[in-house]
């Protein structure tokens, strides 16, 4: 008889909870409504090859698996702590999820009832969304193979294809080594902590990789031309430009060229096009420093812009023809009057760490600002409930209506250009108005105690207007400043912005004196 350390099934009604194998054969006994297509179903197995016991695999991958779920994404270095077995067991979690919340109408609709999977180009990415695809097989989902695209095309294939969700196997902008899972539901939905990652991660832990006897069909589909008209259909046609495109070696490097090289009075010049899974520079355009080559390279060219990809080109940083980094809160203000005319009195989602000039600049427009929390799955989950137009995060992640409330770096990349075409400015004249407040860009500071640090703040601060919608945020007539807590690190973010520099450097002094020690990340 098995005692409840021997338990390693759960029932699809409560994930969260093991069970014996006794409670589970009574319960398909009872014809109890989650047994049909469960993988412990027994009875649906029809003398197949029984599971091997999954219970050393869930007790050896559990603290791996704790590590790599993060809250928004599945991520971490290959192939400790994250490998192929537990791939398999991300996708097989995945799937049973879907499965189990998926509308009553999918599930009589096989076709309906299929996840997405595609890659980047890192050199793990193929064994590892092979793992991801043979778990999700394993619970009879059937899996349409994209191949190797940017991360926003995978919201294109579910909506092209309706299924109940897709997973890109990525590590967006971190270095070579890692690899990562980012998982959408229907239509493009964000999963992340609050909206379903919780019980995916609990799937995982409880599970080991086991033969199921079940085996989903797998396709494989090339979107190559409808995605590259879904993305051209929102560019026009555009006056005489220079355009400078550092791909990161990452996957613009494959799709700019697709989209952007037969566009009519746009002249190209690429860096870091090779998509071998190894980086010039590491794949993240936040960090300054990976924007040299980009911004040299418009300056002996004498191009209108620059443009820098991260590794999955789901984020862009733009580069003005001076050569002068474009921040991305500012590039958002730029896009929101854009959008605006357009769209009168559409509403605009921004993130919190933004300048105060967004806000102004929507308004301005005759739009309704949306102040929100930091990070994509809050983004668009705001976009979609308020049926947002367009959104922007500091990181350089850029939302659209049109794309499903979903972010698109080849996207925004779209909408710059058709900006330069109607306003036939420069980007820095463009920007030039926008730069009215000074910012501190964001800083790190680490702190064994978060919690209490963020707590003496509100009271440092409490003659400030203080909201808790992320971190603290304290505002003062002429400054203001917001303080978050990193979810994976014993670090706090602070973003501060003042009406002049001379206050901006006061401010900084005095608000950073009590976070911690300063760390560069």
């Amino acid at each position: 008889m098995q005692t409840i350390h021997d338990y390693y099934r759960f029932c699809p009604d409560n994930v969260e909870m093991k069970i014996s194998t006794a409670v589970c054969a009574g319960r398909r006994r009872a014809n109890y409504s989650h047994c049909p297509g469960c993988q412990f179903n027994d009875d649906e197995k029809d003398g197949n090859q029984p599971m091997t016991d999954p219970g050393a695999a869930v007790s050896d991958g559990k603290s791996n698996i704790q590590k790599v779920f993060k809250a928004y994404d599945v991520r971490g270095v290959y192939p400790d702590p994250l490998n192929e077995e537990l791939a398999w067991r991300v996708g097989h979690a995945t799937a049973l999820y879907f499965r189990q919340i998926a509308p009553a109408a999918h599930r009589a609709d096989t076709s309906k009832m299929t996840l997405v999977v595609g890659r980047d180009m890192r050199k793990s990415s193929p064994t590892m969304a092979d793992a991801l695809i043979d778990g999700i097989r394993a619970t009879g989902t059937p899996v349409i193979d994209i191949g190797m695209i940017d991360t926003s095309q995978i919201y294109f294939a579910v909506n092209h294809f309706d299924t109940i969700g897709g997973i890109q196997t990525t590590a967006s902008h971190n270095p070579a080594n890692y690899n990562g899972f980012k998982i959408c539901g229907r239509r493009g939905a964000p999963i992340g902590e609050d909206t379903g990652l919780c019980e995916i991660r609990h799937i995982a832990e409880s599970i080991g990789q086991h033969t199921t006897g079940q085996t989903g069909n797998l396709s494989t589909k090339d979107l190559t031309e409808p995605y590259k008209d879904f993305v051209r259909g929102y560019l026009k046609s555009i006056r005489p430009l220079k355009l400078v495109i550092d791909a990161s070696n990452g996957m613009a490097g494959q799709w700019a060229p697709i989209i952007f090289s037969d566009v009519p009075n746009l002249e190209l010049e690429f860096l870091n096009m090779e998509t071998t899974g190894e980086f010039v520079h590491d794949p993240n355009p936040l960090v300054d420093s990976n924007l040299d080559q980009v911004r040299d390279l418009v300056r002996k060219t004498g191009a209108d812009m620059g443009v820098c990809f991260d590794g999955d080109a789901d984020r862009c940083m733009l580069i003005d023809e001076n050569a002068d980094i474009v921040r991305c809160d500012i590039l958002t203000a730029l896009l929101s009057g854009y959008f605006l005319k357009k769209y009168p009195k559409a509403t605009i989602v921004y993130d919190l760490r933004s300048s105060r000039v967004v806000a102004e600049e929507i308004e301005n427009a005759g739009g309704t600002p949306r102040r929100q929390r930091v990070g994509h799955a809050f983004m668009k989950k705001e976009m979609k409930d308020r049926d947002a137009v367009f959104g922007g995060e500091l990181s350089g992640h850029f939302y659209f209506k049109d794309n499903y409330y979903c972010d698109s770096g080849l996207l925004a990349l779209v909408h710059v250009l058709n900006v330069l075409t109607e306003t036939g400015q420069p980007l820095s004249e463009l920007i030039e108005p926008l730069l009215r407040f000074h910012a501190s860009g964001e800083r790190n500071f680490e702190t064994a105690d978060k919690d209490g640090t963020i707590a003496k703040l509100r009271k440092t601060f409490s003659d400030g207007q203080i909201d808790d919608l992320d971190g603290v945020t304290v505002q003062y007539a002429d400054w203001w400043f917001n303080v978050r807590k990193s979810n994976t690190e014993p670090l706090l973010r602070l973003n501060l912005e003042a009406n002049t520099a001379e206050l901006l450097n006061d401010k900084l002094a005095e608000v950073s004196k009590r976070l911690g020690t300063p760390v560069e990340h």
